[in-house]
């Protein structure tokens, strides 16, 4: 990774150079990135929008330094700062994969970064949780990334270009014919959709071979990182958005086995059922693969905390209340990273 930084920090200084613009950093922006590394290393923050981010800003354990508040690079805002205080550098990715993807790679290849703590609010595939409750997922996939099937073929055909290494049929499949909607007296029929393939990504790790692809579907958080967050399980986390308007439990932290991310958002039970039988997957959103990919290419230590707004598809009352109770999830996920930053401290 230090071999990466000091190659791009110096391509962006001679490109500073030139009188030409050609979307480089200015000479300013370089030296003012110096000074902010001189004072680290930092733990970078990402969240995937300002709804999610406004909790920490908001919170006392957080305070802007002085000198440096944030730097303003390539359409983002990078803050700088101290979170219970531990210095950080928080940043906001917008909506999706490329945005989470594309924030994350600019955060840890420009600034001193030591760890990468991402956080928000979460579709939830899993029943036994609620609104409020915040999961740690040990492992993170992008479930968007497939191989869509010819009509005809079956689970015993090979997939277009799997000869080539560039497919398998190793993680699974979704079946669209087994979600017919069909009545009682009718029989279920194939389906046009047929079958996609669930494909692992292609990651080139900067302690790898260069060109030289190697595949990763399951993305396991840091080691260490996932042994300090079982002492936040216990919490007490807020249930209430005022007097009248409660959860029907107060919320909870919990470690959960699997969370997965693609550019779709996810309002359909029948999806989430799958999800969650076929990969055991608890929280569903649009960013935390990507963060955790660009973290397992560049060797960093990575973390995601989401806390669950909505039961993906609907369930029971409060399980569709997310318009009422999302603000006090993003609450929630900001508690969670607070306390998970002391406890590295401690």
């Amino acid at each position: 990774m230090g071999n990466l930084k000091i190659i791009l920090m110096g391509c962006i200084i001679l490109m500073g150079t030139s009188s030409v613009s050609y979307g480089e950093v200015s000479e300013k922006t370089m030296e003012s990135i110096s000074r902010i590394n001189k004072v680290g290393p930092y733990i970078g923050l990402v969240v995937p929008n300002s709804f999610e981010m406004a909790p920490l800003l908001q919170s006392n354990s957080f305070a802007a330094d002085q000198r440096f508040p944030y730097l303003d690079f390539a359409g983002r805002r990078f803050r700088i700062g101290k979170l219970e205080n531990e210095k950080i550098i928080l940043v906001m990715t917008g909506l999706g994969m490329l945005n989470a993807g594309l924030t994350t790679q600019l955060l840890v290849s420009l600034f001193k970064v030591k760890g990468v703590l991402h956080f928000g609010i979460a579709g939830n595939a899993n029943p036994n949780l609620q609104i409020g409750d915040v999961t740690i997922p040990h492992y993170w996939a992008h479930t968007g990334l497939w191989n869509w099937q010819r009509y005809g073929n079956g689970p015993d055909d090979e997939l277009a270009l799997e000869s080539n290494g560039d497919y398998t049929r190793r993680i699974g499949y979704l079946k669209f014919s087994k979600y017919n909607n069909v009545s009682k007296n009718e029989k279920s029929s194939d389906n046009l959709l047929n079958n996609a393939w669930y494909q692992p990504e292609e990651i080139f790790p900067v302690n790898g071979v260069p060109e030289v692809r190697q595949h990763a579907f399951w993305v396991s958080v840091d080691k260490r990182y996932f042994a300090v967050s079982r002492k936040l399980e216990g919490m007490t986390l807020e249930g209430c958005i005022n007097a009248t308007t409660c959860l029907p439990r107060a919320p909870v932290v919990v470690r959960v086995r699997k969370g997965s991310s693609a550019n779709a958002f996810i309002d359909n039970a029948a999806y989430r059922q799958f999800l969650n039988s076929k990969f055991n997957i608890t929280a569903i959103d649009m960013e935390s693969a990507a963060v955790a990919l660009v973290c397992r290419q560049q060797s960093t230590p990575f973390i995601a905390f989401r806390a669950l707004s909505d039961l993906a598809g609907g369930g029971s009352a409060e399980s569709n209340e997310a318009s009422v109770f999302a603000s006090l999830a993003a609450q929630n996920a900001v508690t969670v990273v607070a306390k998970f930053i002391s406890l590295l401290l401690s």
